[in-house]
């Protein structure tokens, strides 16, 4: 768990005593997470699909690079979002499993598409050519790791106190 001062500095921060204050600025940051997420499932999902293929019609070299950047987008906007609800109740949170599951999460997902990105393979699909294992595999992981941090941050509110 983070060090308590810090967490006690997060939760102190301007827009985190805001956001406590007003439920209407909360329920706006918390739409806009959600928002959020939507972008992230709603760009990941379809790539994913397709390179594991499914959807196979769709040409990568189409969808690839601009899935990727929207899902990119909604990550941003999710962690900023995501810190912004974090700073309400951040000593709550460091001790949340689901919290730390979904963070944990993120990590992995958001590592597994930049260490994708970064292949010859990857390069090579988004240039019209063949779905390599690597690739594929990075799909499947990348299906599961996205759904689990979804579940994991609906699960956050039912282990808070």
């Amino acid at each position: 768990m983070m060090g308590a001062d810090l967490l006690e500095g997060i939760g102190a921060l301007p827009f985190a005593v805001a956001i406590r204050r007003s439920a209407t600025l909360y329920i706006f940051v918390n739409a806009a997470h959600i928002l959020s997420i939507g972008i992230i499932i709603g760009s990941i999902l379809p790539l994913d699909l397709r390179l594991i293929g499914l959807l196979g019609k769709v040409p990568v070299e189409v969808i690839g690079p601009f899935l990727s950047r929207a899902a990119a987008v909604g990550v941003a906007l999710a962690a900023a979002t995501g810190f912004c609800l974090f700073s309400v109740n951040p000593l709550e949170y460091a001790g949340n499993a689901a919290f730390l599951a979904k963070m944990t999460l993120l990590a992995v997902g958001v590592a597994n598409a930049v260490l994708l990105q970064l292949t010859p393979q990857w390069r090579a699909a988004v240039q019209g050519g063949p779905l390599s294992l690597r690739v594929r595999l990075s799909a499947w992981v990348s299906l599961v790791i996205w759904t689990g941090a979804v579940v994991a941050g609906r699960w956050i509110g039912f282990l808070l106190e």
